[in-house]
């Protein structure tokens, strides 16, 4: 079935709003704070790491980018991300429901900062999102994303982007498509897998972005984050190429069982340089930490792109735990957390609220101004 094929939203009780909210602001803050707690020390090996910084590994945010706190290319595209799929509720009204077409326009939203000075305030069409100055940045994006997002045409399973491509930089922005809490599994796996293929063609890249989409859309409906990896292994299970993520998924939950988690049983997951080998670092490390500073940490203290594992568990542990359980000293340097908060909830009164502020009988100008149809 294709990812355009619509869900029915669940009823929305002011408990269960607030709830949705909180995690959607955990999982976007969770991500971005793990982003910037592996950049300070992202491609360097363990022992680089312990040299720099005590036995113990990093314990703390520093510098990355020039400033603690500063975000890189997967914390940029995950908030695009959440702004295609904001436009895309608020496009269904017209008739043109395709959520991969409007993720894919704000992907390209995405490469034009890379590209541009700053925001070219005669394109009416960008939103506000593309007007974030402090986006026109340029932070390690992946060869792959640059590549696939460089020209305007979409790829597709069938003609997937970069075919060889099997590195973490779609898995890193694919998070935001597990919080379609109102969706089915099955329709957040497809929905991710071909907003992936649009920059990465390898089975393993986009097959490791929809595992990820339906673990946080389990743990974003309040399952354990045991329940919500054996759903997303059931729904790969059917997926040609899932063997990978598969497999990987399986190490991860196995190496739970084989003691206190330390930086050696990470490593027995890989580097992180593939996207299964991050993705299960990432759900390693969020299902053994003590709390989430604990396994943030785990997370980032490896051999290999701490950045894109310390994303992915960020967002579990975000989504799992909600926004108030995330470590306020690092909150408070986080680059962007304004613009964070706002996209975040504006994500959840659109989901939630969205026949209010537009359909047949009410159009907020307003809204339409943030997320234009065009």
């Amino acid at each position: 079935m294709s990812a355009a094929a619509g869900a029915t939203a669940p009823v929305w009780g002011r408990a269960e709003q607030q709830d949705f909210r909180s995690r959607v602001r955990g999982c976007l803050l969770g991500g971005a704070i793990g982003d910037t707690l592996g950049a300070g020390v992202a491609g360097l090996a363990l022992t680089e790491i312990r040299e720099r910084h005590g036995m113990d590994a990093l314990g703390d945010l520093v510098p990355a980018y020039g400033r603690p706190g500063a975000v890189s290319a997967a914390t940029q595209l995950t908030l695009f991300t959440v702004d295609g799929l904001i436009r895309a509720q608020v496009r269904r009204d017209t008739g043109a429901w395709h959520p991969p077409t409007d993720v894919h326009r704000a992907h390209l939203r995405w490469a034009a900062t890379q590209r541009d000075w700053g925001p070219d305030e005669r394109r009416e069409d960008n939103g506000w999102l593309a007007r974030e100055e402090w986006l026109y940045a340029r932070r390690d994006p992946a060869k792959a994303c640059l590549v696939g997002l460089g020209d305007d045409v979409m790829g597709t399973l069938e003609q997937p982007k970069n075919p060889g491509a099997d590195d973490p930089a779609a898995l890193t922005r694919s998070a935001p498509f597990g919080l379609l809490v109102g969706w089915e599994p099955q329709l957040v796996l497809q929905l991710a897998v071909e907003c992936a293929a649009q920059t990465h063609g390898d089975p393993a890249a986009y097959l490791s972005a929809g595992a990820l989409a339906v673990v946080v859309h389990g743990l974003a409906r309040g399952e354990s984050m045991d329940g919500a990896v054996q759903r997303a292994l059931a729904q790969l299970a059917v997926r040609p190429g899932h063997q990978p993520v598969t497999e990987a998924l399986k190490h991860a939950l196995g190496a739970v069982r084989q003691g206190m988690p330390s930086p050696g049983l990470v490593a027995t997951l890989g580097t992180g340089h593939t996207a299964p080998e991050a993705l299960a670092i990432g759900v390693y490390c969020a299902l053994v930490g003590e709390d989430i500073r604990h396994g943030l940490l785990l997370s980032v203290n490896h051999d290999g792109p701490s950045d894109a594992t310390g994303t992915v568990c960020g967002s579990l542990l975000g989504a799992m735990h909600g926004e108030t359980a995330l470590p306020p000293a690092w909150l408070a340097q986080l680059e962007g957390r304004s613009t964070l908060l706002e996209l975040a909830d504006d994500f959840a009164m659109e989901m939630t609220q969205g026949p209010a502020l537009h359909g047949p009988a009410v159009n907020t100008a307003s809204w339409l101004l943030r997320y234009p149809r065009g």
